[in-house]
């Protein structure tokens, strides 16, 4: 099974179930370019927290057939803010914008997606503890900024 195909698949539940998702990371920028420009490690969407049993910090991987999918739990703060609870009581915080309602399709599968903007800001950042995520991140971003026309999201 391809990763493309178990994304299929669990936007086809979560769809059927009425569970809002976002796909973000290197697959999110894939479909906003429109083509599978390299291979990915995993699949990454987030979903809220009330969807969900939780009982990992911050997420939950799944693996089916060689297939990694790695979900990352929301919930809103008392301050309305949206945010990824983390065992150690810290959270990692996400932007409002960042939850649109952007739709893209990549081999005939349409999926929610994490806005353009910040995940071209997210991308820009990039990660810097491994060399190897920081090449794919600004591999990312290139491609984000070259299809906008190098346009800057800040």
């Amino acid at each position: 099974m391809s990763q493309l195909d178990a994304l299929r698949d669990v936007v086809a539940a979560f769809d059927e179930a009425g569970i809002d998702y976002w796909l973000f990371g290197g697959w999110a920028v894939d479909f906003h370019v429109g083509r599978a420009r390299r291979d990915h490690d995993d699949v990454d969407l987030a979903i809220w927290l009330a969807d969900m049993d939780p009982d990992i910090d911050g997420g939950k991987a799944f693996g089916r057939e060689g297939v990694r999918l790695e979900l990352t739990y929301l919930y809103r703060d008392d301050d309305g803010e949206i945010c990824t609870p983390l065992l150690d009581g810290t959270h990692g915080r996400w932007t409002r914008e960042a939850l649109g309602e952007d739709v893209a399709a990549l081999d005939g599968i349409r999926a929610r997606v994490v806005a353009l903007a910040p995940l071209t800001r997210m991308k820009a950042r990039g990660r810097g503890d491994d060399p190897a995520d920081a090449a794919k991140d600004r591999a990312d971003h290139d491609a984000l900024r070259n299809l906008y026309g190098n346009r800057t999201f800040s």
